[in-house]
């Protein structure tokens, strides 16, 4: 039902998801984040909690794989679960219980951890990986690079209905919180088209928060 990537940024500091599903509303469910702590998707047949008791383990001190056990723990159905956790530092941990739907993968590679299941085929996840691993730039563009190379390794069984990306830096906020919540073919695509036509305002949008005064307009009628 979904594939995903969580990812750190070494040089930013910035962490991020990007994950898609056959289910409605993915981003709603899966992907948490807290900046300088961690980034978690917590799939399969999803439980939200577990990301955010993983997120507050990595908070008190524990690693990656300590907090995701922790949480998995305190859940006794956790053979349905699959879980990614990477920590700022770049640690990495995943999980991918017994009754993981259909073809169920997790790659660990450098700055990341992808996992994926009811997939086409085996090598869906690991091409996600080495497609993040060798693409450049803003780190959404590259987890969504990372989302449409598993789509052309296979993807899912089925077709994919929703998908988003989600990426924190030094706030409270999310610097790139966008999902497709439905869409009857290419939601990545449409994701990334998304992305395409945000990333030129992103910085607008923090000036807007930081410091008012030096907001640029918003170039609307009424603030001209």
């Amino acid at each position: 039902m979904t594939i995903s990537i969580s990812a750190l940024c070494p040089e930013s500091g910035q962490l991020g998801v990007a994950i898609a599903s056959s289910s409605i509303a993915v981003g709603a469910r899966c992907p948490w984040l807290h900046a300088g702590v961690g980034a978690v998707s917590s799939q399969n047949i999803t439980l939200p909690s577990l990301g955010g008791q993983t997120l507050a383990g990595l908070e008190s001190g524990l690693s990656p794989e300590q907090a995701m056990k922790r949480a998995l723990g305190e859940d006794r159905f956790s053979e349905y679960r699959q879980i990614t956790v990477i920590s700022a530092s770049g640690e990495t941990s995943a999980f991918s219980g017994e009754y993981t739907l259909g073809i169920g993968q997790v790659v660990e590679g450098t700055d990341c951890v992808a996992a994926g299941n009811m997939l086409a085929n085996p090598d869906v996840i690991a091409a996600m990986v080495d497609c993040f691993e060798t693409t450049e730039g803003e780190l959404a563009a590259r987890l969504i690079a990372a989302l449409q190379a598993g789509v052309s390794a296979g993807g899912e069984a089925g077709p994919l209905h929703s998908a988003a990306v989600k990426v924190v830096e030094d706030y409270d906020w999310p610097i790139v919180d966008l999902r497709i919540d439905w869409a009857e073919t290419n939601p990545v695509t449409a994701l990334e088209t998304l992305w395409l036509d945000y990333e030129p305002q992103m910085n607008a949008y923090l000036i807007r928060a930081l410091d008012p005064r030096e907001a640029p307009s918003y170039g609307v009628p009424g603030d001209e």
